[in-house]
């Protein structure tokens, strides 16, 4: 069942865009059953350069590409799935870069990854990271799809600092039926400051404070260069539903120059574990 949900202002020129696509077909249309519907949201915040932006762009593109996401995805059920692609930093600043395509054989997702690389590299300000979820979540549940499974794949290399809190946003998501999922990416190239650490424990981060719901896990990549490879590897597990579990073990994670101890830290995060509010507040104000 499809919900309506009452976020304000969580990036107006995505949703604007997106309103208008889904606005065409009547009300009483059938909606297209599909294996997932899956949203696709990439980092354009300051701390992405031009080539970084490519790289995550001609990564996404390569991996659908791929002959191992067509095979996931005809392995389905239903052997299709729905995705979406937005480039996020936070409101105003994302934009909806592909509207919903259904993706079913190569052809298909030839289609998808050649529209992709079609639209020009966008740059935004700030990193809301709790915006990206509500868009993403605003747009499975105004769209013209049902999916078996819902879920919002969110890359990027720093921690929140825009919008809502990201605990706030992740539980209301997750109470809805959608699994949130991480590509972290640690770049190493910040470290110094109260917040410094969580750049290079970014996958830390990740796992306890931006993953969450039914199977969701989070899938580090170390540095751009190994983006493609990492978001290939990460489709084919959120397609197919195969999750590797992975035991956990407990992680100490510094939070504003204090150590504290947090929820385990494993590749999947097990959907009742929780770290405290306070390990997951805002960090530079600056991205």
């Amino acid at each position: 069942m499809k919900h309506t949900f009452g976020f304000a202002a969580v990036g107006l020129l995505v949703l604007a865009a997106h309103s208008a696509s889904a606005a065409a077909p009547g009300p009483t249309t059938p909606l297209e059953r599909v294996d997932l519907e899956l949203v696709i949201a990439t980092d354009t915040s300051p701390s992405i350069d031009t080539a970084e932006a490519r790289l995550q762009r001609q990564g996404i593109a390569t991996a659908f590409r791929s002959p191992e996401i067509v095979r996931a995805i005809q392995a389905g059920s239903l052997g299709k799935i729905g995705v979406a692609y937005i480039d996020w930093s936070s409101a105003p600043f994302n934009r909806l870069v592909l509207d919903w395509h259904v993706i079913k054989d190569k052809a298909s997702a030839d289609e998808l990854a050649a529209n992709l690389m079609k639209v020009p590299l966008t740059y935004g300000n700030g990193t809301s990271i709790s915006g990206a979820m509500q868009i993403g979540a605003r747009m499975m549940e105004t769209n013209r799809l049902e999916g078996t499974r819902r879920t919002i794949d969110i890359s990027g290399d720093g921690p929140n600092n825009r919008g809502i809190d990201i605990i706030s946003a992740r539980d209301d998501i997750v109470a809805r039926g959608i699994t949130i999922n991480g590509l972290p990416i640690i770049t190493g190239e910040y470290g110094v400051g109260d917040w410094g650490k969580y750049y290079l424990e970014i996958d830390q981060y990740y796992a306890n404070c931006v993953v969450g719901g039914q199977g969701s896990f989070s899938l580090p990549s170390k540095g751009f260069q190994d983006f493609s490879n990492a978001v290939r590897r990460k489709l084919v597990m959120e397609i197919s539903g195969d999750i590797p579990r992975v035991p956990a073990k407990p992680r100490i994670m510094r939070v504003a120059g204090a150590p504290r101890t947090v929820a385990p830290n494993p590749l999947l995060k097990p959907p009742a574990a929780k770290a405290p509010r306070e390990n997951c507040v805002h960090g530079y104000q600056d991205f």
